[in-house]
């Protein structure tokens, strides 16, 4: 597919997917989701790509669904299939990844932009930047994964309390209640989302991959069945190359060369 609404830019051994519409904060419209599918896609299939970094041009992450885009006619949008054939497939599709996703959040993510956020791995956060669920000042209830993320991320009575009053999170009360990973001063942003590049660049891709498929699966679990899950993946784990390569270069006392 040929990228229009978004930059594509592989690295070395990552990629950074920006979201290209700064004039209208980087709002998302179907265009923009199918592409972001299938950027996540094309990541996905990359045996070299460790990690990917997602973030917006300009001023905004993304000021969430692009109002404009569903026509003058508010009783006719089509809310069900939007969702399910644009917003489902890409938050799924970001939870399937099998590296890690990181939010390098640059300014304003909203609604829809905000959800995007949530579903990555990682967010580390300009101190400029916020994120406010303003869907209930519009009528609507949070999408795109937000009432699975939010919450898990700070617990119901927060959650709720966000979801309802549509207040802004700015990044450094956002660090505090556990809704980013980071806030820094914007100055500083390129610097930290490089240090977390250098580190999942350097790492197992295969153990990585299995630690985020776990701890989504573990979500709903008993501890038994938790258990039963890690004895599975811990096998899967031990079995690969990454491990004897890992084992070795503790016993050497340098650092491994990780392949996969």
């Amino acid at each position: 597919m040929e990228f229009k609404h978004i930059n594509y830019t592989l690295q070395e051994y990552w990629v950074e997917i920006v979201i290209n519409r700064p004039e209208v904060y980087n709002a998302l419209n179907l265009e923009v989701l199918k592409e972001l599918f299938a950027a996540f896609e094309k990541a996905g299939k990359s045996s070299e790509i460790r990690c990917v970094v997602l973030t917006g041009m300009g001023a905004a992450f993304c000021s969430g669904q692009d109002l404009k885009a569903v026509g003058q006619d508010l009783e006719a949008i089509p809310f069900r299939e939007i969702i399910r054939d644009y917003y489902n497939p890409l938050i799924l599709k970001m939870q399937a990844l099998q590296k890690p996703i990181i939010c390098k959040l640059n300014g304003l993510a909203a609604g829809a932009g905000c959800s995007l956020a949530l579903a990555s791995d990682v967010i580390v956060a300009s101190k400029e930047a916020y994120l406010p669920e303003i869907f209930a000042h519009i009528g609507l209830v949070m999408d795109a994964g937000g009432n699975y993320f939010l919450p898990k991320r700070i617990g119901y009575p927060l959650a709720f309390e966000l979801a309802t009053t549509g207040r802004k999170v700015y990044a450094e009360e956002a660090e505090k209640i556990g809704l980013v990973n980071k806030a820094v001063e914007h100055d500083q942003l390129d610097a930290a989302i490089s240090q977390y590049v250098e580190i999942y660049v350097n790492a197992s891709a295969h153990a990585v991959g299995l630690i985020k498929e776990m701890l989504h699966e573990s979500a709903g679990m008993s501890l038994q069945e938790v258990l039963d899950m890690e004895m599975v993946y811990q096998h899967k784990a031990g079995k690969h190359q990454d491990f004897i390569e890992g084992i070795t270069a503790f016993i050497e006392k340098r650092k491994p060369r990780f392949n996969s």
